[in-house]
């Protein structure tokens, strides 16, 4: 009888999910006791012949049973629903398509989930560089986060109570601290298991990367509406004061401009000035200083505030909460 069921959705990363499959065919647990459910996020030819001849090669030589769904293009929340709902065991396993389980993971795992624990979380370790840019730095927050699909344990019949996952959460960003809420809310028992490792490499990204992930803000609002006391207390305590001073300074400078109010517009000038270059410092006092990056930080720094203001508003707006 299978004893957990690993769930890996993945979208259009095929040598990530080749390099995850491998690491999970190489488990210590036996090859019986666990199952591979691999969810591609929407149709991919690539992706249903890459696991079928993982099926095949692993059921050659005895391996877990490896299964494939490829459901309607909904996001990585609807993905993880499709996978624990065909789950054959009782406690399911997630994992995402771009990370290395530890050879022990599922084991390891397993020994955290004794009787009356509900779910679990495991160790992320995000390998940096010496002199990791300001993307890769903030990747690594994987590392001190708690309760990430990149590595957690539920009961599938806490998984039943609870409703799975929010689909409404369409990208990889807060769904996982959702379903963490509502376990916590509903009076669950969550421990960690700090020796179920999965090795999360940081993606290569392009230039500016840091402006499109300013969007995610918009779940933000959604997971602020639904667990208002947990989210100041674990994901923000206080609202973005600074990208609001910048952004009014900014408006502020225009405006005065505008009405020709040449000192006027030269104070807050000065204020948007003081304020972009300290979050731009920010930024860049932890970071590497190749001449590249800091170009790319003097730019992205003067764009993320109003870019990530305006994100908030329209979470404000789609969810119906008072968010800033």
């Amino acid at each position: 009888m299978r004893r957990v069921s690993v769930v890996v959705p993945s979208f259009k990363r095929p040598a990530e999910l080749h390099r995850c499959l491998t690491a999970l065919a190489a488990q210590t647990l036996p090859a019986e006791a666990f199952e591979i459910i691999v969810v591609h996020d929407g149709p991919s030819e690539t992706a249903r012949r890459l696991v079928a001849q993982w099926t095949k090669k692993l059921a050659a030589r005895g391996g877990p049973l490896v299964r494939y769904r490829s459901p309607p293009h909904r996001g990585p929340a609807a993905a993880r629903n499709t996978g624990w709902r065909v789950a054959e065991a009782e406690i399911v396993a997630f994992t995402d398509d771009d990370t290395v389980p530890a050879p022990d993971w599922l084991a390891a795992a397993l020994a955290a989930m004794q009787p009356g624990v509900d779910a679990a979380w495991g160790r992320i370790v995000v390998p940096l560089p010496t002199d990791p840019t300001d993307y890769e730095i903030d990747a690594a927050r994987l590392s001190v986060s708690q309760f990430v699909t990149a590595n957690c344990f539920l009961k599938k019949c806490v998984l039943k109570r609870v409703g799975g996952f929010d689909e409404r959460f369409e990208r990889a960003w807060r769904e996982d601290s959702d379903l963490y809420f509502r376990l916590i809310d509903g009076g669950a028992r969550v421990v960690h298991a700090a020796d179920a490792v999965v090795v999360h490499p940081v993606r290569p990204a392009p230039w500016g990367v840091s402006l499109a992930q300013q969007r995610k803000v918009l779940y933000d609002a959604l997971l602020f509406k639904k667990h208002r006391e947990l989210y100041r207390e674990r994901i923000r305590g206080t609202p973005r004061w600074d990208y609001y001073a910048i952004v009014g300074s900014l408006l502020g400078a225009a405006a005065a401009l505008a009405a020709d109010a040449a000192v006027a517009s030269a104070g807050t000038g000065a204020l948007w000035l003081v304020l972009t270059g300290r979050f731009c410092a920010e930024r860049l006092k932890p970071a590497t200083k190749k001449l590249p990056h800091v170009a790319e930080m003097i730019v992205t720094s003067i764009l993320i505030p109003p870019i990530a203001v305006f994100w908030r508003l329209v979470g404000a707006l789609r969810y119906r909460v008072v968010f800033l």
